[in-house]
């Protein structure tokens, strides 16, 4: 998928999302780690929005994906607020850096847009690959019971003065995965136009992550309820976990 239509909506589409409080949460991970950030990655970083946040809080962030139209929004971004931080466009399952970086942090389920277990094992290769030793890995996924529960066969509907959106989800009970289809009605005067794109995001049980981290030469050093600090219920739709790169 190249979330190009996405794009374009995706911050209008995502206002909920509090992203001052999510980087001030993983500077608490940090500090409560004891890891100075240093050189940091924002994977899959979409419109920079998160990256941005970093870098006012003192982190030296750069941000990385896949979507030209993304990266095009991040860029402009950080022009507007007079912030230099470098955008690359990269996929996080080939992920190619200039050097070694401290810190990477992958959030917003980015993880779960990758295409199975395989892709996923790629990216976190080539995360761990980059990551010095000791380098903290910080990262968000949905969890098998959002996509079974949440997500599964249903269709939301969002109307916004930009956009009216259909969002229809077909859940896979195989890989419990969810195809989601999404259709972008934009009005045109009188007319709207219509514009769609697909995407398959799938969900591990937590003890595959483990072994999945453990394989790329990472210790878990703690899992959370998504943005807390507790430990992930039954019902959790999404957790974070955050992982130390071992010693070489």
């Amino acid at each position: 998928m190249s979330y190009g239509v996405f794009a374009g909506f995706y911050d209008g589409l995502t206002r909920n999302v509090d992203y001052a409080e999510k980087a001030d949460y993983l500077c608490e991970i940090f500090r409560r780690f004891g890891h100075t950030p240093g050189e940091t990655l924002d994977l899959a970083c979409g419109t920079g929005s998160l990256t941005l946040e970093l870098k006012k809080r003192g982190v030296d962030v750069f941000g990385a994906d896949a979507s030209y139209e993304m990266l095009t929004q991040a860029q402009q971004k950080a022009f507007e607020n007079e912030l230099e931080i470098m955008f690359i466009r990269q996929k996080m399952q080939s992920l190619e850096l200039f050097g070694e970086i401290d810190t990477c942090v992958c959030t917003l389920d980015s993880l779960s847009h990758l295409q199975g277990e395989s892709e996923l094992k790629k990216a976190l290769e080539r995360v761990s690959y980059y990551l010095t030793d000791g380098g903290l890995f910080v990262f968000d996924v949905n969890t098998p019971y959002k996509h079974e529960n949440i997500l599964g066969n249903n269709t939301f509907v969002y109307d916004t003065d930009e956009v009216f959106l259909v969002w229809q989800n077909t859940f896979r009970e195989s890989d419990c995965s969810v195809k989601i289809e999404l259709d972008f009605f934009e009005p045109r005067g009188k007319l709207y136009t219509r514009e769609s794109e697909s995407f398959r995001e799938f969900a591990y049980p937590l003890e595959r992550l483990r072994e999945l981290l453990d394989e790329c030469s990472f210790d878990v050093l703690a899992v959370y309820d998504d943005t807390t600090f507790g430990q992930p219920k039954e019902t959790s739709q999404r957790i974070t976990v955050a992982a130390r790169r071992r010693k070489r």
